[in-house]
């Protein structure tokens, strides 16, 4: 499988269903932004080195997901709207275990 289908729920509220590459590395940062799900500049603003938290969001569904780091769990402990499903979207990696994720985009602090 090269492709997982994702549900992304913009800061507007809508809820768009996307196909994601699991054979190009890409992270969910990446994905919202090459779908612009988010207006340029306000997603990925450090270039996913977890040191931003624009890529902020809430994950809805019950996937597993790797544990935070440390850069990731302290960026989230400075950041605004922050809820117990929070996730920096540039250490989400997309893999084929990841297939109906469901997301929504944090507000824009």
């Amino acid at each position: 499988m090269s492709d997982i289908k994702i549900k992304i729920t913009d800061r507007d509220g809508v809820t768009h269903e996307v196909d994601a590459p699991t054979d190009m590395n890409m992270n969910l940062m990446e994905v919202v932004r090459s779908y612009e799900l988010a207006p340029e500049g306000t997603v990925g603003i450090c270039g996913g080195m977890a040191m931003c938290a624009s890529c902020q969001c809430y994950i809805r569904s019950d996937h597993p997901l790797p544990e935070k780091s440390d850069d990731e769990d302290a960026m989230l402990a400075e950041a605004f709207h922050v809820e117990d499903s929070s996730r920096l979207g540039c250490q989400i990696h997309m893999t084929d275990e990841l297939n109906g994720l469901e997301v929504e985009l944090a507000p824009e602090s």
